[in-house]
């Protein structure tokens, strides 16, 4: 037993352990003290959503081609297409063995899925109303489930490419899924169908889930997850640097014949 080693793993478990709690723990807080100021209906909140819900709802009906495009990229990013590309991945991971890895990102779908619905019961909040609306959209709005899904998959996305490319890809790849999550909240309070609020909302909510079903998948199975980024750059890589060595330099073999010349089957 490598005493070193152990104490060396143990300790990167508790930090990571203690990241994914303070995650969660710290937007469940956020969360609940602005479920506090929605409900209680603050005034300088909600003068907050109403100024940006009438300003951006004036400019969609006046911009009709521009309202399309956002409802567009809306519809792009939706639950539905989120969800599937977790599927996707939960799919792929467990066909190549990574089980522990394909279950977190089930998890974070499903758990997900009925975290949003249970509060959107719970708070019950009316989304925007208007005499002309440009897009519609049913049940409560408190929190947003484009914005909870889209940072739920994105961010679970961006931890499994965590490991297999260097601090660039990193960079761009965290770019990438900000870029999507703040966009595709933003069209949902730019089509008049989700209070500003609520788009916070649904990224906390975001944060709650993710960090809660890691923290608890790491106290269930120590140590799984990281086996199985481990299994899943095993069994991704090795192909990939073996037909980059073949490509790129010829075998001892191969080379023999052109170093000693033709060899003539008569001799």
């Amino acid at each position: 037993m490598h005493l070193t080693n152990s104490t060396t793993v143990l300790t990167a478990r508790n930090r990571s352990l203690l990241r994914d709690t303070a995650l969660a723990l710290g937007c469940a807080a956020l969360f609940g003290l602005l479920a506090v100021l929605v409900t209680g209906q603050w005034r300088p909140l909600v003068r907050f959503d109403q100024e940006w819900i009438g300003e951006l709802h004036t400019y969609a009906r006046e911009h009709r081609i521009w309202t399309a495009s956002v409802q567009t990229l809306s519809d792009i990013g939706g639950t539905v297409t989120m969800r599937t590309l977790l599927g996707i991945a939960a799919g792929w991971l467990w066909l190549i063995g990574a089980r522990v890895l394909a279950g977190w990102v089930a998890a974070q779908t499903l758990i997900g899925w009925g975290a949003l619905w249970a509060l959107k019961l719970a708070f019950g909040r009316s989304r925007p109303t208007f005499t002309d609306p440009v897009s519609h959209a049913g049940g409560p709005g408190f929190p947003s489930g484009h914005a909870m899904a889209s940072a739920i998959t994105c961010a679970v996305l961006v931890g499994l490419l965590w490991y297999r490319v260097h601090r660039r890809g990193r960079t761009a790849a965290c770019v990438v899924a900000a870029a999507t999550v703040l966009t595709i909240g933003w069209t949902r309070v730019a089509l008049g169908v989700h209070w500003p609020s609520d788009v916070l909302a649904g990224w906390l909510a975001a944060g709650i889930v993710l960090g809660a079903v890691t923290a608890v998948i790491q106290v269930w199975r120590p140590g799984a997850l990281a086996r199985d980024v481990r299994r899943v750059n095993w069994r991704t890589r090795p192909r990939v640097q073996r037909v980059t060595v073949s490509a790129g330099r010829p075998s001892r073999t191969a080379a023999a014949p052109d170093e000693d010349g033709p060899h003539d089957p008569r001799a």
